[in-house]
C-alpha cells in the first residue's frame, strides 16, 4: 500500500455535504481521490458554489438535492448511489437543531432534531447496506453535546448521543463484513451553524480561551480527520469517537 490515506477509487456519500464542515469534508475527500456525492436538502446557492469550486479544481464531486427526512429523498439518494460501481462509503454530516432552554422545547422540536441527526443516519446506512462492503467506511458526525451538557442544547445533544450509541452498535454488527463505523466529534469550528445561537460570539470567545491551541480548530483539520477515517489508514479503528478539538475537552 503506497499511500494508505489515498481515497483513489473510492465513492463517498457526504450527507449535508455542501455547507460548513460538510463542504470542507466533501472537498478534502475529493482531493484525496474519491468520487464524492455531496447531498443537501435546500440551499441551492451553496451547492452550486461547491460544485463550481470542485469543477474548477478538476475534482470528481457532484451535488444531489434530497431531503433525507422524507421517503422520496431517501429513495433519490439510494437510486443515485446504486448507480455507482463497487462499494461506497458514507459520511453523515447532515444536522439540524432547535437551540432553546428545556422548558421552551416541544415534542415537535425533539422529533425534528432526531429525524435528521439520528434517523437520517440510520435509514441511509440501512438502505445502502448492499452497497457497503469490505473496505467501506461509515462516519457519523457528532459533537461535544453528546457527552456533556451545553446550554440550550438539550434537543441536539440528545440526538447526538443517540447517534453515537447507534454508531457503536453498527460498528460491532458490521465489522465482520469489513465495514468500519466510527464517529467524528469536532470541537468548536467557526461555521454558519453558530448563527443559531444568540450568544454566538461569546461562546466562540470562550471556546478559544479553553483551547490549549489558543484558537478554534479549522474546517480542514476536521476534514483531514474524516479522510483518515474513510481511508485504509484507519482499517484497525472500529467504533471509535475521534475528537478533533485542539485539546479543549481535556483542558476544561
Amino acid at each position: 500500500m503506497s499511500d494508505p490515506f489515498s481515497l483513489a477509487g473510492a465513492t463517498v456519500l457526504v450527507t449535508g455535504g455542501t455547507r460548513g464542515l460538510g463542504a470542507a469534508i466533501s472537498l478534502r475527500l475529493a482531493r484525496a481521490g474519491a468520487a464524492v456525492v455531496a447531498n443537501y436538502a435546500r440551499n441551492d446557492e451553496a451547492a452550486q458554489a461547491l460544485e463550481g469550486r470542485a469543477r474548477a479544481d478538476g475534482l470528481a464531486l457532484e451535488v444531489l438535492r434530497a431531503d433525507l427526512t422524507l421517503t422520496k429523498g431517501l429513495a433519490l439518494v439510494k437510486e443515485r448511489m446504486e448507480q455507482c460501481a463497487g462499494t461506497v462509503s458514507i459520511v453523515h454530516c447532515a444536522a439540524t437543531g432547535v437551540h432553546r432552554p428545556f422548558e421552551q422545547l416541544t415534542a415537535k422540536h425533539l422529533d425534528w432534531t432526531m429525524s435528521l441527526n439520528a434517523r437520517a443516519f440510520f435509514e441511509p446506512v440501512q438502505a445502502l447496506l448492499p452497497k457497503l462492503g469490505d473496505g467501506s467506511a461509515v462516519v457519523a458526525m457528532s459533537s461535544a453535546g453528546a457527552v456533556r451538557a451545553v446550554p440550550a442544547y438539550t434537543a441536539v445533544g440528545t440526538s447526538k448521543g443517540a447517534l453515537e450509541a447507534m454508531a457503536r452498535h453498527l460498528a460491532v454488527e458490521l465489522a465482520p463484513r469489513g465495514i468500519r463505523v466510527n464517529v467524528l466529534s469536532p470541537g468548536s469550528v467557526e461555521t454558519g451553524a453558530w448563527d443559531a445561537f444568540p450568544d454566538r460570539e461569546q461562546r466562540l470567545a470562550q471556546a478559544r480561551r479553553r483551547s490549549p491551541l489558543g484558537r478554534l480548530v479549522s474546517p480542514d483539520e476536521v476534514a483531514c480527520a474524516a479522510q483518515f477515517l474513510c481511508s485504509a489508514a484507519s482499517r484497525g479503528v472500529i467504533g471509535h469517537t475521534l475528537v478533533v478539538d485542539g485539546g479543549a475537552r481535556i483542558a476544561e
